[in-house]
């Protein structure tokens, strides 16, 4: 189950689980769509994978399984892998 991380690693800006904003890769790591797509050029930094829209949970699934609440923060920012 995807764990929902509550932010851009890059630039630290909130991702709700129900952004449509939200990017990830195949490892999870989780990026709004301005960095996976502008700084980061399309590839993950830590893994060098594609990133894909994050799907958004249903709320009533939401309720019974959470999004997490461990923030991921590169405080030097990403660059491109």
């Amino acid at each position: 189950m995807l764990e929902l991380r509550p932010n851009c690693e890059c630039c630290g800006h909130d991702l709700p689980p129900d952004s449509p904003d939200a990017r990830i890769c195949t490892f999870e790591c989780t990026f709004c769509a301005d960095c996976a797509e502008g700084v980061l050029g399309g590839a993950c930094p830590n893994c060098g994978g594609n990133f894909a829209a994050r799907p958004i949970r249903p709320a009533a699934m939401l309720a019974r399984y959470p999004a997490s609440t461990k923030r991921v923060f590169k405080p030097d920012g990403c660059k491109a892998a």
